[in-house]
């Protein structure tokens, strides 16, 4: 078989779990051609951009030097615990080195130009997985398995310049195969390739998003062909719901694409919202696998599912969202519909969820709280005598996931009623035309309780 495996966060927030990850990996290429996609040590990516914007707004020589000995500090522990080999240690220790180099290097011109561009965060941030998958690769080495890291770049991942959420560009899928294949069937060796970045076609380096190394195993997967991809998580698979806000939750053997991507969309937060794209086209599964647990089948997502009763599969829950409100009368409805999604996009506002009033007088699109204050700024530019552009904070959006809902009468008021018993109020709702999702807006307070409420009266739990 040919697996593409991903590992990060905890998985690799240390040298003992490094090894861990190793020893899976070893412990699954007998027989196998296996890729590996890493993210950045738990913590790491968080702090690059902490970093990023302090050295932007508050310039400082000594505070970038006790960051670079910080991730030194960080990256050294786990290089000494997990790599064995004195010869390979060094070579990675060097390599290191030469990066937290270059990481000073781009902070000062931060500090001295005061300015922090996206394409410079994303220079920036990258340093995290750049300098994990070499460490990987050296444990890989010192236990006996022949690795070569290399950069989402080097392994033919090419994007556009949509620097933060950048996209491959058509022929990427050529391009990786032509880089990754003689490794794996000529080599036999495993690549260890950084997830979460690309690179563009001249060479500057880009992301692909914030939990976008799923998104990059996935890329990976479909231009070899691979059997499987393996997702390595800290749980036991896709839950349906997450066990921080519904403690009886339970994993979910099977689950389709779509369920699969309605989820992510809607907040779930296992698996970045683009991931499946890229398999779903070749019939590809994605495994959901536990770290620690790797005994457990997981959850694997697929075309096809087991017959089920369940009409709700799953819930996800986004909290901390807002609203921005769109409303008049006496205007075309239509171009000014196209209007506020042109606008939007121009300012790379990520639209959550869409309802639009059946007087075509009122258009209400749901927003990460990130992006509210842009939303609303940049809509409010449309106010005149007839338009009124006004947001609501504080919101959560719950989502009612599941292929059994399609075609079963009630399921919507079941849902309502249940709300309604316990005094939950509802701002707003949708539902998909595919009837595998009904989702709803209420107060940010209300939000946990809500998903329990649907959780319950579903028996997700039992």
């Amino acid at each position: 078989m040919r697996i593409v495996m991903k590992f990060g966060g905890v998985s690799v927030k240390d040298g003992k779990n490094i090894l861990h990850c190793a020893n899976l990996v070893k412990k699954f290429s007998e027989g196998n051609e296996i890729v590996v996609v890493v993210s950045a040590m738990s913590g790491v990516t968080d702090s690059l951009i902490k970093a990023a914007n302090k050295c932007c707004s508050e310039p400082s020589a000594g505070y970038i030097k006790m960051f670079i000995a910080e991730m030194m500090k960080k990256h050294y522990e786990a290089i000494e615990y997990a790599v064995r080999n004195e010869e390979v240690k060094a070579k990675v220790i060097s390599a290191t080195e030469r990066l937290l180099d270059e990481l000073e290097k781009v902070l000062l011109g931060i500090s001295y130009l005061g300015e922090l561009t996206r394409r410079s965060e994303d220079y920036i941030v990258s340093f995290g997985e750049r300098l994990l998958a070499p460490i990987f690769s050296a444990t890989l080495l010192s236990i006996g398995v022949d690795s070569v890291a290399l950069t989402g770049g080097d392994a033919g991942i090419l994007t556009d310049k949509n620097y933060g959420r950048a996209k491959p560009i058509p022929g990427v899928y050529n391009t990786i195969k032509s880089r990754l294949e003689p490794l794996l069937t000529i080599k036999k060796t495993v690549p260890v390739v950084t997830g979460f970045i690309g690179a563009t076609d001249d060479g500057n380096i880009t992301t692909l998003g914030r939990g976008g190394s799923d998104f990059t195993a996935t890329i990976l997967a479909a231009a070899l062909d691979a059997d499987e991809v393996w997702l390595w998580k800290e749980v036991d698979g896709i839950m349906t719901c997450d066990p921080k806000y519904v403690p009886n939750a339970k994993v979910i053997p099977e689950i389709s694409y779509q369920e699969a991507m309605e989820l992510s969309h809607f907040g779930a937060k296992i698996l970045h919202p683009r991931a499946l794209e890229p398999v779903m086209r070749k019939n590809i599964p994605v495994r959901i696998k536990n770290t620690f647990n790797p005994d457990s089948p997981g959850t694997v997502i697929g075309s096809r599912t087991e017959e089920t009763t369940d009409i709700v599969k799953a819930l996800s829950l986004i909290t901390n969202a807002g609203i921005v409100n769109v409303s008049g009368a006496g205007f075309d409805f239509a171009e000014i519909m196209s209007e506020v999604f042109r606008r939007l996009a121009d300012e790379k506002v990520n639209v959550i969820m869409v309802a639009q009033s059946s007087s075509e007088l009122n258009l209400s699109i749901v927003v990460d709280s990130r992006d509210l204050d842009k939303a609303y700024k940049t809509l409010k530019k449309l106010e005149n005598g007839n338009i009124k552009v006004d947001k609501l904070l504080d919101i959560a959006v719950i989502s009612a996931v599941g292929s059994g809902m399609a075609g079963t009468p009630g399921v919507a008021g079941k849902i309502f009623s249940a709300l309604g018993r316990n005094k939950i109020n509802v701002i707003m709702i949708s539902q998909s035309c595919s009837e595998f999702n009904v989702s709803f807006v209420v107060d940010n307070k209300d939000g946990v309780s809500a998903v329990r409420v649907v959780h319950d009266e579903f028996k997700l739990g039992d």
